[in-house]
């Protein structure tokens, strides 16, 4: 019986280890972390979730759907970033991070505002990508200037 039990967490300890995020998913966890920074959800920031996701992806409507649901859900389970900012490393190229970058900007000034949470999840986001400060600057003002 114990022997059981005890192969029953590390089965469960193994799944969460090897959860595999795709691109799009990772994505879509953290324009929603951003979304959720400062606890004020607007809906210029859904919107803004929604074209990005179908901007960058190309979706079809259902898979759009789900990847917004699942995306807003992996992100409110999530223990930390890494896991999605692991993923975006591994398969995505610097240009792809700019983009992924520019459009978290995008979702923090939907509304208009930048809330401080915003900004500081945003630069976390930012240093797990590898993403020099430079950058997160120049993507910023691209996205404010525009």
């Amino acid at each position: 019986m114990l022997k059981s039990v005890v192969e029953l967490f590390k089965r469960s300890s193994d799944d969460e280890q090897d959860q595999n995020f795709s691109v799009e998913l990772a994505t879509a966890a953290l324009l929603s972390e951003v979304i959720r920074a400062d606890n004020n959800t607007d809906e210029r920031e859904k919107r803004a979730y929604r074209e990005i996701l179908q901007r960058q992806f190309s979706l079809d409507k259902p898979t759009l759907e789900s990847l917004l649901d699942e995306g807003e859900q992996t992100a409110e389970e999530a223990v930390d970033l890494v896991q999605f900012t692991q993923v975006i490393n591994e398969r995505c190229d610097n240009d792809k991070k700019k983009v992924i970058l520019t459009s978290l900007w995008e979702i923090a000034y939907a509304d208009k505002s930048l809330a401080p949470m915003e900004e500081h999840t945003i630069r976390r986001i930012a240093d797990l990508l590898y993403i020099p400060h430079s950058q997160f600057i120049k993507t910023k003002l691209s996205v404010t200037d525009s």
